[in-house]
């Protein structure tokens, strides 16, 4: 069966990406396009069109081509949307780099990708030049100022006139993100321009509209998850708000100060705002739409997130490979559902998406049953980038294979259960890392929480939880266990409960690593599952 949602589509325009962006620069003249989140410095939308054509044409008079790939590795700056944009009008390609990575994960990145240009800026570049060395990279650019290197600046010195670029919109790659790479070294991932304004569309269809004036916040790393956010929000003539950082009580103040109406977070943002002792008593009066995803939320956060913000809280899934595919709203969130757990969801099919549920064998199971999710959407990628095995591993007759575990209800409820290789098998039963998370996070000492597959003699395989806590805390290992034996049973009570007070190793969007937790209790054994 293919889940589909029955909401009416939107076309997209027959264009390239920076054309459709720019449509309505002159109704919008001055408004504020981009804004610096600490120091305020802003650029309107007249600006913004002026910046993307003198992009283009310093890219061209150095030789820079149809199809070259441009790296930018800085943190949430207004630049960004330039740079991305100016890129797109010269006929590149933008790869855009994580600003936790280490100088071995731009290695990876900018040897698989070709990277032609690097823009960063100086606090990276104890990273960023041994990497681009390394890459053979032509020339960095650097947003400021430091010796030996080509600032930011002189790539705009010009007088924006560069050739018109032919685009075929359904064809030409423009964005090359980089998958997180929780399970192994990240891959390229190729969009068209055509594709990307789908996903734009996409991630903005089921909100509340965007109007001219409207601040859309992005917290997270704009190379991941809130890089599909700020495309849609100057499409439709909004304001985004840039935070190079993370802080949950400067959030919270810059979400009052500037009146932000749109946000993007991840699960542990959420718990850290939540969490902060100044989150209750403030009022937020423009907040239209608090997107929460990229992992799966602890039902306690979720609801202390709803008293904090109100009735404006969305979840959506989907992957760097396709993109998203299921979103609900606070009325389907927050509903009571006969045969259906909303909370314990993660959205519903999204129009021009299509959703199945597969065994290992790539057949549809029953509905209601876990299996491999697997997606189509009208944003979704080409394929993993010059990589002609791994996206036929990824793409099967047009459906990208997410790997993750779910299922989906009857009354079309897709709920994630897990990372396919995440499962753990105790003395033959499935048991899902997330069913024991859910039961930990809900107690209310437990900050956040890892449970994971550890070898057991008996049982093949044991859970095991890795829960943080505050410094003093009355909770017990045996305690723990007696929790998830009463709420789930005794069968999927971890056999090993370990307290910390450091947070839990974090990819650099914010997931929790349970493999970097689990690798230690595997030394010796020459694979990572067992069996009895």
């Amino acid at each position: 069966m293919i889940f589909k949602s029955k909401v009416p589509d939107i076309q997209v325009p027959e264009s390239d990406l920076t054309s459709v962006v720019l449509t309505r620069v002159d109704e919008l003249g001055e408004k504020a396009a981009l804004v610096d989140g600490i120091s305020g410095r802003s650029i309107s939308y007249l600006q913004l069109r002026e910046l993307i054509a003198k992009m283009a044409t310093g890219l061209h008079l150095r030789g820079f081509k149809k199809g070259d790939v441009f790296a930018t590795f800085m943190p949430n700056v207004p630049e960004y949307a330039v740079v991305f944009l100016g890129v797109a009008s010269a006929g590149g390609i933008n790869t855009t780099v994580n600003s936790l990575y280490s100088t071995s994960d731009l290695v990876h990145q900018f040897k698989d990708s070709k990277a032609k240009f690097l823009l960063t800026i100086p606090d990276f570049l104890d990273r960023a030049l041994p990497a681009a060395k390394e890459c053979g990279i032509e020339e960095v650019f650097v947003l400021g100022e430091s010796e030996g290197l080509t600032p930011f600046s002189d790539l705009l010195d010009n007088d924006g006139s560069a050739p018109n670029i032919e685009i075929d919109p359904k064809k030409d790659l423009v964005a090359l993100p980089y998958s997180s790479g929780t399970t192994g070294l990240s891959k390229g991932v190729a969009y068209t321009h055509r594709a990307w304004l789908h996903a734009g569309r996409d991630w903005f269809y089921t909100f509340p509209a965007v109007e001219p004036g409207d601040k859309c916040l992005h917290l997270g790393p704009i190379s991941h998850g809130s890089g599909y956010q700020y495309l849609p929000t100057l499409l439709a003539g909004g304001c985004n708000v840039m935070m190079d950082h993370f802080d949950a009580q400067e959030t919270l103040d810059i979400m009052e100060s500037e009146g932000i109406g749109f946000m993007f977070m991840v699960p542990t943002m959420a718990n850290a705002i939540v969490r902060d002792n100044t989150a209750r008593g403030r009022s937020f009066p423009k907040l239209k739409c608090l997107l929460i995803a990229a992992a799966p939320i602890a039902d306690a956060t979720t609801l202390a997130a709803r008293e904090v913000f109100g009735d404006v809280l969305y979840q959506g899934y989907g992957q760097t490979e396709v993109l998203p595919v299921a979103m609900m709203g606070p009325s389907q969130w927050f509903a009571d559902v006969p045969g259906s757990e909303p909370l314990r969801a993660c959205g519903m099919p999204l129009p021009f998406a299509q959703i199945q549920i597969w065994d290992s064998n790539n057949n549809e199971v029953a509905r209601g049953e876990v299996g491999e999710i697997v997606a189509k959407s009208d944003g979704q990628m080409v394929g993993v980038w010059e990589n002609e095995q791994a996206t036929a591993e990824r793409i099967i007759d047009g459906w990208v294979k997410t790997g993750d575990m779910g299922r989906m209800d009857q009354n079309g409820y897709l709920y994630v259960v897990d990372r396919a290789d995440d499962m753990i098998i105790s003395g033959g039963y499935n048991i899902w890392p997330m069913e024991l998370e859910n039961v930990i996070a809900d107690h209310p000492e437990v900050i956040e929480v890892a449970v994971f597959g550890v070898p057991h003699e008996k049982w093949g395989e044991s859970p095991a939880a890795v829960c943080v806590v505050a410094g003093e805390h009355s909770l017990t290992e045996q305690g723990v266990i007696e929790l998830c034996a009463e709420k789930l049973g005794s069968y999927k009570k971890p056999g090993i409960v370990k307290f910390t007070t450091e947070p839990l190793p974090k990819s650099p969007v914010g997931k929790i690593m349970r493999k970097t937790l689990r690798e230690p209790y595997w030394e010796g054994h020459d694979r990572r599952v067992s069996g009895s």
